[in-house]
């Protein structure tokens, strides 16, 4: 659900389509919005950052809690928000993304990794939910099926559960991993996998090509070290 915005952007236009036609069948708006959707396969993506941002800010806030509610790169650093520590920001270098480019592009182009999505990472999906998607993870350059199960299981070792409602198929409806541990993350040394585009480091570029990161381990040692003190 982090990388799969065309199927995901085809099925809300689907549900949203008839209910705009039936309000809106008097104006010329309703064709161009269909146009717009239709026309964007990341669509989907923007409401899933909103869905991303309102599922986990609830969590915030909470004594002595030390799971994520937030994960942001700039393209510089790598930031998480840990609930016990409210707004405050533990920031990192962020790395560079490995995957596939697409014709005409390689790392040389490649920007460090970037953007706002990994709210959707935060909460249950994308490099967690791999097993959900293993065409995904091959168009990503993280292999095939047997690497996609082995990611999100790798991912359930430093989270707090199984999320009730993102449920995986292949893994007998198994939930997501969900609730990023920051102990979780120190202790075993494994940081969230995270489905990414690869954004051109020339500005106007844009997309070059798609695949996975890691969060950089020192954002997670900062945030331990100021829950201990």
């Amino acid at each position: 659900m982090h990388q799969r915005n065309v199927a995901a952007s085809a099925l809300l236009i689907r549900a949203l389509m008839p209910h705009v036609t039936r309000v809106g069948q008097r104006h010329n708006a309703v064709a161009r919005l269909a146009e717009f959707m239709a026309g964007n396969d990341q669509f989907f993506l923007n409401v899933a950052m909103a869905a991303g941002k309102a599922l986990a800010d609830p969590a915030a806030g909470v004594p002595d809690a030390t799971l994520v509610t937030a994960m942001a790169r700039n393209g510089t650093d790598f930031g998480i928000r840990v609930s016990a520590t409210g707004d405050r920001w533990f920031t990192a270098p962020v790395e560079m993304p490995a995957g596939l480019y697409f014709p005409g592009f390689d790392a040389a182009d490649a920007n460090p990794d970037l953007g706002d999505s990994a709210i959707v990472e935060t909460v249950g999906l994308g490099g967690g939910a791999m097993a959900a998607a293993p065409a995904v993870a091959r168009f990503v350059g993280a292999g095939g099926m047997a690497e996609a199960l082995a990611a999100t299981e790798e991912m359930r070792d430093i989270c707090h559960d199984a999320h009730p409602h993102f449920l995986i198929p292949a893994l007998d409806e198994r939930g997501t991993p969900a609730g990023i541990d920051v102990r979780r993350v120190v202790e075993t040394g494994i940081t969230p996998l995270i489905n990414t585009g690869i954004a051109g480091r020339r500005a106007g570029t844009g997309q070059i090509g798609a695949g996975v990161a890691r969060a950089p381990l020192a954002c997670f040692e900062q945030a331990l070290e100021a829950l201990a003190g």
